[in-house]
């Protein structure tokens, strides 16, 4: 672990200011890097950059897809090293931290995969008398310069989710990672800037706050913005920039039904480890379980059998399945939720109580919609586990929900498989997965205060870009 600052990237600059932020292990609050803190000023000198390079004209298409190729190998090659960094400044324990690191090299990939493949389509223009002799097509451009804004919880692949697209699309970023976790998004800048021969000019870090940050929204220079984070920070957002492109990607209490010819004591093997990964600090941890009455009791003792095998602990440790949450307000936010949950009749089945200031993972039983652990999104290792009788009823209780990310129905049976499909209003339904379950190639967005877009590559892409229409008469 290192104390140095990390500079900020702006042009080919490698910034420091004499105000600097120490950034913290939320696990030990041992000082594990520092970096500048960032002024408007700086986010200006960015946007300035990256709009001339917007102007000076696009890198073809192959440099592009060879610069992030270049990057995923790269990434590839580093595992450890980028997954360390994520550990050590989020928590998140190692061997998860390994998987984002390797998913990231997935999303560089499939960013090169766009850039390569990214077309426009041929109008059939002489489909009317006026179009007669006439070529006509419309060919995809670089919106403009792109502000991305990154969250904490996967501060590798997220940012890669918000970079390569863009870089695919030809769009010059101007990033400002999480507070809490920049110090893996600078060492990605660096690798794609010193090491894999993107230009200056195409990708700027600015780390400040987000008060500072806010100025990116409001800028005229910024055509679009990219946002992973609250569902109250991002349609304040959208607010602020009613003429920008702007992407939501926010927040879910993702729901899960188990029918009793589903797979129960797979599906509770699953949610054991889909509502506890980085100690549930993610937009689609499972959160809502509705079970059948018939197996409800089955599948709560797998699931408690299951989440008090969980190793908690030091997120360095190779066996450490839960660890601290980002900050300690959010662990006492969280179990101010538990402690409420309990006071209206819940019971806990598992958890609840701290172990070395890490929130054990918890299962909560007898739930009720109207508690705070249903209603909004817990971001917590906290599960809450209802029983039903009716199919059509659990799946209402799965909809009574303001998000709409992803949701989940385990089932052997085909028709109440296609009926959940078409019944559940959220942007992914998994059948027989939990809705934690993603790849990075797929388009990933919800509904709702879910958000407003859709991730992944080519999708994101589609976003980065206008659609220019080209009219020639021979």
């Amino acid at each position: 672990m290192s104390a140095d600052v990390s500079p900020m990237r702006i042009g080919n600059e490698l910034v420091t200011t004499e105000e600097v932020a120490e950034v913290r292990s939320p696990f030990s609050g041992e000082v594990v890097g520092r970096v500048p803190v960032g002024t408007e000023a700086h986010l200006d000198r960015a946007v300035a950059l990256a709009l001339a390079r917007h102007r000076s004209g696009v890198l073809p298409a192959f440099e592009r897809a060879e610069i992030l190729d270049r990057a995923a190998g790269s990434l590839a090659e580093r595992n450890e090293e980028f997954a360390r960094s994520i550990s050590d400044e989020s928590a998140k324990p190692i061997k998860t931290a390994r998987v984002e690191a390797a998913r990231a090299v997935d999303t560089l990939r499939f960013s090169a995969a766009v850039a390569r493949t990214l077309a426009g389509e041929m109008v059939p223009i002489d489909a009317s008398s006026a179009g007669v002799g006439k070529i006509a097509y419309v060919q995809r451009v670089p919106i403009g310069v792109v502000a991305a804004i990154s969250p904490f919880n996967f501060p590798l692949n997220l940012v890669c989710h918000k970079v390569g697209p863009a870089i695919a699309a030809g769009c010059p970023v101007v990033l400002k990672p999480a507070s809490a976790t920049p110090l893996t998004a600078l060492k990605l800048a660096a690798l794609l800037l010193d090491e894999c021969g993107l230009p200056e000019g195409w990708l700027h870090v600015v780390t400040c706050g987000g008060k500072t940050a806010h100025h990116l929204v409001t800028h005229d220079d910024v055509s679009m913005i990219t946002f992973t984070g609250s569902p109250e920070v991002g349609w304040g957002i959208r607010a602020a920039a009613p003429r920008k492109r702007v992407g939501l990607e926010l927040g879910n209490n993702a729901p899960v039904v188990i029918e009793p010819d589903g797979d129960v004591i797979g599906a509770a093997r699953k949610i054991s480890v889909a509502g506890y990964s980085f100690a549930g600090q993610s937009c689609i941890s499972v959160q809502r379980v509705y079970v059948h009455s018939s197996v409800h009791d089955a599948f709560v003792d797998e699931l408690v059998t299951a989440v008090k095998g969980l190793k908690v602990g030091d997120p360095g440790a190779d066996d450490t399945d839960v660890s601290a949450l980002i900050n300690p307000g959010e662990t006492e936010r969280v179990r101010g939720w538990i402690t409420d949950a309990v006071g209206g009749g819940a019971t806990v089945a598992a958890g609840g109580q701290l172990e070395g200031g890490v929130l054990a993972p918890t299962v909560l039983t007898g739930v009720q919609p109207d508690m705070e652990i249903c209603r909004n999104e817990a971001f917590g290792p906290v599960v809450g586990v209802q029983a039903y009788d009716d199919f059509d009823e659990a799946l209402r209780l799965a909809n009574d929900s303001r998000y709409g990310l992803q949701a989940a129905v385990f089932t052997s049976d085909i028709g109440k498989a296609l009926a959940a499909a078409r019944t559940l209003e959220f942007g992914g339904v998994m059948i027989n997965e939990v809705p934690t379950w993603r790849a990075d190639q797929m388009p990933y967005g919800g509904l709702r205060d879910s958000g407003n877009t859709r991730e992944g590559p080519p999708y994101a892409v589609r976003e980065m870009t206008e659609e220019r229409l080209i009219v020639i008469q021979p």
